[in-house]
């Protein structure tokens, strides 16, 4: 969403750094505490939450139509990958660093970006460590992943902690239908088969026409907002227990990354809509009831539409190995896994050739007891 240059002056940069007041080293948010601790001094802080609510709603209208209060946006510096085109939140004193969704260096740039600031988000609940363990765990369950790529995750360097965005939709929605109630009922007829006559029950349908109007509200409909990662990998994170969302507040992510939209708020509605349409014909098939139902049009209005832009943690690895890239991700809240899944041809040979040769001395056994 473009914002004008007379708003990116109004627009507050927002500053993630969090000093310790003991030795003034940066802090971070340390899952297993809740807080915030520091690496260097071993010193904690409870989260500066202030006044914060839980999260609200904005109104969709009036961020298509560029009309968000200012304290609704902020500008942040972030970096491009130039391999995948993540936009990923940097500090603004590092000028290096590898991309934490594919492992390309990027050199960061002094760039701002303007965005509709988080409403919402949920805290990391899983250490590092325990992200580590459940990635080695869920490759250790890979029959035909090479080894040299097992044990290379294993010693490689640590998780990236990222906060992914994704969209939030509300709304109202009532829809008119019209379509045709199917009933079964059987019929007995004679048949002849191979010369022999037979009854059989024969399946018929009776139709007749049906229209009605279903009506249901959508709570959360749930929307990534970035392109960095396979849609399969993301919703194999699922589920999310977006029950236990936090205000955002800056404290949480220090010493994580957030990565910015890049999906802008109009696409990431589609997507929602398809999803809302798609629970809707099923409401519509359920208020036809009978054995079946066809469809025949479905006119749907739609209110009072919200949304929020939300913050999920999920723990990162990108791994260069043998010249392709591999990477896994982990819910930062359950621990679930996903990722590339690596093969090895000369487990697939071996395990091909193991087959051959069972399958061989079986058949020569079988021979000699003939």
């Amino acid at each position: 969403m473009a914002y004008s240059d007379g708003q990116a002056h109004d627009v507050a940069l927002e500053n993630h750094r969090f000093p310790c007041t003991t030795c003034g080293a940066d802090m971070r948010f340390s899952p297993d505490q809740s807080q915030l601790v520091c690496d260097h001094c071993g010193a904690s802080e409870v989260l500066e939450i202030g006044g914060a609510t839980g999260p609200h709603e904005l109104d969709y209208l009036s961020a298509i139509q560029d009309l968000l209060p200012q304290q609704d946006i902020e500008e942040t510096r972030i970096s491009e990958c130039p391999n995948c085109g993540a936009h990923v939140e940097f500090d603004a004193e590092v000028h290096a660093t590898d991309c934490p969704f594919c492992a390309t260096p990027v050199v960061t740039d002094t760039g701002l970006h303007r965005q509709i600031k988080p409403r919402g988000l949920l805290p990391f609940a899983l250490s590092e460590p325990s992200a580590h363990d459940a990635m080695n765990d869920w490759l250790g369950g890979l029959w035909f992943a090479p080894n040299g790529l097992k044990e290379y995750a294993r010693k490689g360097r640590k998780l990236s902690g990222i906060y992914v965005p994704y969209w939030t939709f509300d709304a109202d929605t009532k829809s008119q239908y019209s379509g045709m109630r199917g009933d079964d009922y059987y019929v007995t007829k004679t048949v002849t088969r191979n010369g022999k006559t037979q009854q059989v029950r024969e399946r018929r349908t009776k139709w007749r026409n049906k229209s009605g109007r279903v009506a249901r509200f959508f709570d959360d409909v749930l929307v990534l907002a970035s392109t960095s990662l396979p849609r399969k990998y993301t919703e194999g994170l699922e589920p999310w227990d977006l029950q236990a969302m936090e205000p955002y507040v800056p404290d949480y992510i220090a010493g994580f990354r957030a990565e910015s939209y890049t999906v802008e708020i109009e696409d990431g509605f589609r997507t929602a809509r398809g999803y809302m349409d798609n629970v809707i014909l099923r409401d519509v098939k359920f208020d036809i009831g009978g054995d079946r139902q066809r469809v025949h049009d479905v006119q749907t209005q739609i209110s009072n539409v919200t949304f929020k832009h939300v913050l999920l943690p999920v723990w990162m690895a990108a791994y260069k190995y043998r010249g392709k890239t591999y990477r896994f991700v982990v819910n930062g809240r359950s621990g679930r896994v996903q990722g590339e899944r690596p093969w090895s041809r000369w487990k697939i040979a071996f395990a091909i050739l193991a087959g051959v040769l069972i399958a061989g001395a079986v058949g020569y056994i079988a021979s000699e007891y003939q």
